[in-house]
């Protein structure tokens, strides 16, 4: 994330303490939205304080060095005031536990560990001193934690980070669980009853928004997109990129790609930055063998990619949730060839965007990507004014974040 808050006229929360509670995650999704909540806390002038709930038994919070490692992998929380939440060993052998707890969870019950785990957490002892005005909480089995730091006072802010129960059932496909497996509805029910403790629900996307909106209709819902860093808008170069880390869905739209679109366009090279190569090479090793030279593989600084690019190339097939790859990529304010699918979750017209091409089948998308090529490359300037570029600047970016749980806060903390 951005080491400078974003830049405010009036910063609405001096004196205020806002707990940032999450799950003691590193290297994922979660954790760089939770950067992007203390950056934008920071940047409104609140003080944070980040409690890490394990959802391990044993990580009780006195025992500092089992925290060593991921204190290690989460350096950039040294910044601000650390707390953490674990479950000790006794509690997890308690036979209320082993019944209510683990015997669900070995039928593939994955909401009732993790809320099961954490309910039963200690907390850190300075966190009794703690005058907190808002628990910005993240994830529904989080919530256990979220209420004693509120302590029936403090309002709290929940971040559902899509629909815990669909992954749970996605997660429990092929393992081996004892029958009769737990439904989608058993954790559904769960996940909907942690969440109406809530006061009000945030959601990270537009599916995700409009799902839970159904759901519980009685709650004050906010679509809040996740803050993403920006990116160079130039000064350019020559590449034709396509960006993409390596899972599933990623890597099924890498092979169609090279598949169906690369074949209809033998005269462009395209370079494909991040570890998508590995599942590429897994998935298909001749196609990967063939294309072998386009593949950059991994990269420590993405901004780079995107300063030295003339064109991105969105060829997204599949997957859920917000692309944070499409928000940088709309950030960059160069042209982009993308699918429909690339613009998922969000709350906008991607064909009302300028300097994008819209392309869901394999020759409109090699055509749109020889056009592009041959047309001539943008300035610094004009990336700078695209249209891509002031979306993301309107909806995606740090300081738009940040404006966004203020106008949601301000009343709730009165």
């Amino acid at each position: 994330m951005s080491d400078q808050p974003a830049p405010f006229a009036e910063r609405p929360f001096p004196g205020r303490t806002v707990a940032i509670v999450h799950p003691a995650w590193h290297s994922c999704g979660t954790y760089q939205v939770v950067l992007g909540q203390i950056d934008a806390w920071t940047a409104l002038g609140a003080r944070v304080v980040t409690v890490a709930c394990s959802d391990q038994p044993g990580f009780r919070p006195e025992r500092k060095w089992i925290w060593n490692a991921y204190r290690k992998a989460t350096p950039e929380l040294d910044a601000h005031s650390r707390a953490f939440a674990g479950a000790p060993l006794r509690a997890v052998l308690a036979p209320t536990f082993l019944r209510r707890v683990l015997w669900p969870y070995v039928h593939g019950d994955q909401a009732v560990i993790r809320a099961g785990m954490i309910a039963r957490a200690e907390l850190s002892t300075e966190l009794a001193r703690e005058k907190i005005d808002i628990v910005h909480c993240n994830h529904f089995f989080c919530m256990p934690v979220a209420l004693r730091l509120a302590r029936g006072r403090a309002k709290i802010l929940l971040d559902s980070h899509d629909l815990q129960a669909r992954q749970f059932t996605i997660m429990n496909e092929g393992m081996p669980w004892l029958r009769p497996l737990a439904s989608y509805e058993r954790m559904l029910a769960q996940e909907l009853a942690w969440m109406r403790k809530a006061d009000a629900l945030l959601h990270l996307n537009a599916e995700e928004d409009e799902a839970f909106r159904a759901l519980l209709p009685e709650k004050d819902h906010a679509l809040v997109y996740p803050p993403v860093p920006p990116v160079p808008t130039g000064p350019g170069g020559a590449e034709i990129v396509l960006v993409s880390s390596r899972n599933r869905a990623n890597v099924e739209s890498a092979l169609w790609f090279l598949r169906e679109v690369a074949p209809r366009a033998p005269e462009i090279v395209v370079r494909i930055y991040g570890s998508v190569d590995a599942g590429v090479r897994a998935a298909d090793s001749a196609l990967y063998e063939k294309y072998r030279d386009w593949f950059a593989g991994r990269v420590d600084r993405i901004e780079a990619v995107y300063a030295g690019a003339r064109l991105a190339l969105l060829p997204t097939t599949s997957g859920t949730g917000l692309s944070i790859k499409t928000v940088e990529a709309m950030a960059s304010g160069m042209p982009l060839v993308a699918t429909s699918h690339a613009f998922r979750g969000m709350n906008l017209d991607p064909r009302a965007l300028g300097n994008l091409v819209l392309a869901d089948d394999a020759e409109h998308f090699a055509a749109a990507l020889r056009a592009a090529a041959a047309a001539v490359a943008p300035t610094e300037a004009e990336r700078r004014s695209s249209a891509t570029r002031r979306a993301y600047d309107a909806q995606f970016s740090e300081a738009a974040y940040a404006a966004r749980l203020a106008a949601i806060a301000t009343p709730l903390i009165g």
